[in-house]
């Protein structure tokens, strides 16, 4: 089968950096929009020549001339979306809708996978403000993609082990606790944890599929689905030690946020609908959607113990 061309669209982000990395590795003929937005941004533009050292393609284009939108989309015939969405970096969700107009008009998109990689929106609706914004700014997203029968993929990657993972799903820090930690009520509820490579490498993996084809695609690789406690537990016993723990009521956890700006609003939120809700697991994978390790039970994904051990001194 002829591999896709890609078009990766937040191509020196946090995930879009490593699509483009597994979209190469795949061996696809792989576009990195290139923003004129960028300025003085060196660290980006060194980031996109490194991409073209190995063999991406840079391709300019602007979300404020619709023109080079549509003539970079026709270069190929798949275009992933990685603009960030989370309000403590850069919060540009809707822009994406000027890229689903470049598509419609383009009209050669085999396959559109638009910024999603967390929670799934379409299960968000009772979600709490003002953390709600983002599920409900994606739903917007997904009415455009669908009203224009664009052919699309949304992935749903739970629980970045970057943000959520060293840092024993602590707010506030990126390491781990040296000698207690907060657990969210009992500590009990499933979360799914991700490699950010591994979301990464399911994602491209999907793009030619069939069987993805209008579909949502969850990352819930059975071994990284486990408790907060159980996680903790992994660390204790990496590291010999035992940390004590505290528990925080749901009601405190929400009234904490009083104290707080707006992206520590929507995190609050969004950690209380993982942690206490359980929303990444609450529900069974419907007949519109697929399970990633369950489709491409080749890939060796990282297992939580694994992530950890870098941590260690």
């Amino acid at each position: 089968m002829v591999k896709s061309k890609v078009l990766v669209v937040g191509g020196t982000g946090y995930i879009g950096k490593r699509i483009v990395k597994a979209s190469l590795a795949a061996g696809h003929t792989t576009y990195v929009l290139q923003r004129p937005e960028i300025g003085l941004d060196i660290d980006k533009l060194q980031m996109l020549l490194s991409f073209k050292e190995q063999g991406a393609r840079l391709v300019e284009a602007s979300f404020s001339d619709h023109r080079s939108l549509v003539e970079a989309v026709k270069e190929v015939d798949v275009v992933i979306c990685t603009m960030s969405g989370v309000h403590f970096r850069s919060h540009n969700i809707l822009l994406q809708l000027k890229l689903v107009e470049a598509i419609k008009e383009a009209g050669n998109i085999k396959r559109f996978l638009p910024s999603e990689f967390g929670m799934d929106p379409a299960l968000m609706g009772d979600a709490i403000e003002p953390g709600r914004v983002t599920f409900d700014e994606k739903m917007e997203v997904r009415k455009a993609i669908e009203e224009a029968h664009i052919p699309y993929t949304y992935i749903s990657a739970n629980c970045f082990a970057g943000y959520f993972v060293g840092n024993l799903s602590q707010l506030g820090t990126l390491v781990p606790p040296k000698d207690k930690v907060c657990l969210y009520g009992d500590g009990n509820v499933k979360v799914v944890y991700m490699d950010e490579d591994d979301v990464a490498t399911y994602t491209i993996k999907s793009i030619d599929d069939p069987k993805t084809m209008n579909k949502t695609v969850y990352l819930r690789p059975p071994e990284n689905i486990m408790t907060q406690r159980e996680l903790i537990a992994k660390w204790e016993n990496l590291k010999g030690t035992q940390l004590e723990k505290i528990s925080i009521s749901e009601q405190d956890f929400l009234s904490s946020m009083k104290e707080m700006d707006y992206a520590g609003q929507v995190g609050v939120g969004h950690f209380y609908h993982i942690f206490y809700e359980g929303c990444l697991t609450n529900f069974e994978i419907g007949q519109n959607a697929e399970e990633a390790s369950a489709l491409y039970p080749e890939v060796c994904y990282t297992r939580m113990d694994e992530y950890l051990k870098r941590f260690l001194n």
